[in-house]
Order: C-alpha cells, then structure tokens, then sequence
C-alpha cells in the first residue's frame, strides 16, 4: 500500500505534508523479505536487486522536489549466516558504521507534476564496501542489516530556507526492503530468486558463468 510517515509526521510544509508514496514490485519484495534478502556490495559498487522503485501521490504539482535515500542499520550487531540451519547468527558488535552518505535521484531537482507522472526508480544507485569510494556510491558494512530510507524534499524559494529545513520533507521506510550487505549470496534460495525475477541475470540462467 501506500506509505505515509506515521506519528510525529505533523508541523510539515503543506508542500509535502499529503506525499505519499508506495513501493513498486512489492510482492518482490516480499519474497526475498521472507527469505531474508542479501544485496551484494562490491569494491566497484554494485546496483541493488530487486531495484528500490516507487509511486509519488500528492505532491504539488508546479513545486520543486529532490528525491534522496540513505541507508540505516538496522541494529548493532555483525552477522553470520550458518548453513547448517539456514539462518543468519548474530556474531559481535557492529563495525564502526560507514561514512554515512545520500544518493540523490539524478533527475532532482524537478516539479512535483514530474515525480508523479512516472515510476521514479532508484536504478543508478550502487552499494559498496570500500571505505575509500570516491565515486559517490553507497557505503556498508558487510555482514551488517540495514533499512534504505526514501525522502522527498520540497526545494523551499525562500531566503531563510534553512530555517525551515525540518518541516520540507517527509521520509518513508518499507520494512520489507531490509535487507543483509553481504560479497557473495549466503543463502542459494536467494541466488535462485535473483536469477529466476532478474532480467539481467540471464547469463546465470543460460549456463553462462559470466556475471
């Protein structure tokens, strides 16, 4: 369904407080969300599956908006994942939490009338492991949980803007795109389901070891 921010979503700009938003392929993220989904990171960085997508509901229509996430973690703990039973192991505390970044949506800043027109889909955002990146993508621990967050943010024209900053966005968290920053699939039931709903995996599902 459609996600509002919940309690405490009051005193907003009456330019974002009716934005609603809901997720696109739910039932996809559903699935992997009952199995416990994983999204590789990688050195290089490497674009979330499924892809964080969403529909924007009550925005006004002639204002600007820029449309960010970040990434929390869930909790404080390192994880494993034992075979044996299938399930993932708390494992000692958290590393140190990564350099915490945004990615903006590459067509922010744009009206209102534009984010509801279409599916705005976060399909450029990567996810790393290197503490270094410089290439602007997402940092995460490995073997660490987290919640992506989504905002809208009303581009406010008034000089004194930053004054203001708290009430120019609504942020919105749907708990079934949890997921686990791993370098390789732990669980094969999610390496089956990458491949068989990912149109780009089809070199796996060809034979082809090629990724």
């Amino acid at each position: 369904g459609w996600a509002g921010e919940g309690p405490g979503g009051g005193g907003k700009n009456r330019h974002v407080c009716h934005a609603a938003a809901r997720l696109e392929m739910g039932s996809l993220w559903e699935e992997f969300n009952r199995l416990g989904t994983e999204m590789i990171v990688t050195k290089a960085g490497r674009r979330m599956f499924p892809t964080f997508q969403v529909k924007l509901s009550g925005l006004d229509p002639s204002a600007d908006y820029v449309l960010l996430m970040d990434f929390i973690p869930l909790d404080d703990k390192r994880y494993r994942y034992a075979f044996h039973s299938s399930s993932w192991l708390a494992a000692g505390r958290a590393e140190p939490a990564a350099p915490g970044r945004v990615h903006f949506h590459p067509d922010s800043p744009a009206k209102g009338a534009q984010w509801m027109r279409q599916i705005v889909s976060f399909d450029k955002l990567k996810l790393t492991n290197n503490l270094l990146d410089d290439n602007g993508h997402i940092i995460l621990n490995s073997m660490h949980r987290y919640q992506p967050r989504f905002h809208v943010v009303f581009v406010d024209p008034r000089r004194d803007s930053e004054r203001f900053a708290h009430q120019n966005f609504k942020s919105f968290s749907f708990p079934e795109t949890q997921f686990m920053a791993v370098t390789a699939y732990q669980n094969h039931r999610i390496t089956q389901l990458k491949i068989a709903s990912n149109p780009f995996a089809k070199g796996f599902r060809d034979g082809d070891s090629e990724p």
